[in-house]
Formats: C-alpha cells, structure tokens, sequence
C-alpha cells in the first residue's frame, strides 16, 4: 500500500502485533508514552481461536482501534531454519511440512535473516492470517525468535569463547549458537520446569563440545522464580553462566521498563526486527 501524505491511516507507525502460545498483546511506538512506546497486553480467551480471539480484540483494543494501515506481527509458532543457499522458494511449503506435521489449515511463510545467511520458515492458521489481512494492507511477519537471534549473533564474536544462548518465552526454551557468520545449533523445547531447561541446555552444550571452563552459557527472558533454582544448578556444571539484563543489554532503554512485555517485542524497539 503505497503511503501518502494525505492518509492518516498509513502515515501511522507500524503496529506490533506479537501472537504467542494462548497471548496477544500490541505495541507502537508512541512519542506521548512515558517509555516511548504504547503497550498492550489482552486477554486471549481460552475456549475460541486464536483467530476469534483477534476479531474481538479489533473490537475493543485502543491500539487495535487506531486505524493503523501497517503492521509487523510476531508469531510463536513452529520454526525451520535453512541455510539461505539451499532455500527455495517453491519448495518450502513441502519441506516445513514435512519437517512439522499438524499444519493442514496453515499458511507456510518465510523471512530471511540476513545476518546469519539463513531463511526461517515458519506457519500461520489461516483463519489467522485472513483476519490480520483483513485489517491492515501493509504486514511483515515474523518469527519470535528472529529478534534474538540477531542480538545474539552480534553479542557472539565479542570475546575469544564460545557461546550457547537459552531463550525462555512463551512455556518453550529456545538454543542457539553461532559459528562463522552461521547457526552452529538452532532447536526449541518444550519446558514445563526449570529441570527440564537444565537438562535440555547440558545435553546441547555436551552436543557441541562446548567446554564447561572456558565457553560461555548466556540465558535470556528467564523469570526470577526460575532462575532462583536453574543458574545456581547450571553453575554447579559450568564455569560461566550469565543472565542477559534487558536493561544493561539495551543501556537502560525506557522500553525494557514496561512491566510485562516480551523480550522479543522489546528487543524490535531498541534493535529492529
């Protein structure tokens, strides 16, 4: 939708829209918020769609009802990174399906990390999709993980060790690390307790060859009550273990201030997608 000076609608920021695991919640960059971004957490109810849930937020939700013509949408949803030579276009509806099953209402899409020469392939419900189509003329998606996946990449060559990265959001675990301008490792786990992060980044670390003296264990988005107990029990293992701080991460930007807001969503307003 091209922009023009006499369209109110497009001439708006680009909303966020971050559609996690039973959560929806918005953001825009807004000069009269005290943080400088207008955020917005809304109750997703547990018993209709995802995608009902987003019709009836467009109801009620003051962000949603501003009439913003663009917006970027992250969405936590299933994920397959492929190296950015071996994409193709055309075949990457049948390689995710058949890589995730349980997708056959979905809409597969891609976007390209071009920092790491990858593509991630991710899927939307499209019923999902239609109802954000319906809204906005202008939407980029992506996948919750792309924002961290780049703060990581750019935190890895600082140092001589090597570095395994846990990204906790959305009741999933998700590990990275980089080698080379590349993904080295890349998965996501399913975590109901702390004991089974733990397990999870051991056996990655062990996988890698990583060594438990020398390289560095860096964890992001973990909440004070798990952590109380995983990173004195990941020290017991391991030398270096360290807690990513939003605020000393991004030079106490206002927005890691805003009680409630996905490190991910934040991490796009200090960082960009």
């Amino acid at each position: 939708m091209q922009e023009t000076g006499n369209n109110t609608s497009t001439a708006l920021p680009r909303i966020t829209l971050r559609i996690g695991t039973g959560t929806l919640s918005f953001a825009v960059a807004s000069p009269t918020a005290k943080e400088g971004v207008a955020y917005e957490p809304y109750t997703a109810k547990s018993g209709i769609s995802m995608a009902a849930n987003l019709r009836e937020a467009f109801k009620t939700s003051p962000l949603l009802s501003q009439g913003h013509a663009r917006a970027q949408v992250l969405l936590d949803t299933d994920v397959l990174v492929v190296p950015i030579e071996e994409f193709e276009a055309e075949k990457a509806d049948t390689l995710f399906r058949h890589t995730f099953t349980g997708n056959a209402n979905s809409t597969v899409l891609h976007s390209v990390i071009p920092d790491v020469d990858a593509v991630a392939l991710f899927a939307i419900n499209r019923d999902l999709k239609l109802v954000i189509d319906d809204h906005f003329g202008d939407v980029r998606f992506i996948h919750v993980c792309q924002p961290l996946w780049n703060l990581f990449y750019h935190r890895s060559p600082t140092g001589t060790t090597r570095k395994l990265y846990g990204y906790f959001h959305d009741g999933k675990l998700s590990v990275c690390s980089f080698d080379k301008n590349r993904f080295r490792f890349c998965n996501t786990y399913d975590v109901a307790h702390s004991r089974d992060a733990v397990f999870y980044l051991l056996y990655v670390w062990k996988q890698l060859g990583l060594d438990s003296t020398q390289d560095e264990l860096c964890i992001a988005g973990c909440q004070t009550t798990e952590h109380d107990w995983m990173l004195p029990t990941l020290k017991r293992y391991l030398r270096k273990v360290y807690l990513i701080n939003p605020s000393a991460e991004f030079n106490r930007a206002p927005v890691t201030h805003i009680r409630g807001m996905a490190l991910d969503m934040a991490t796009i307003y200090v960082k960009g997608r």
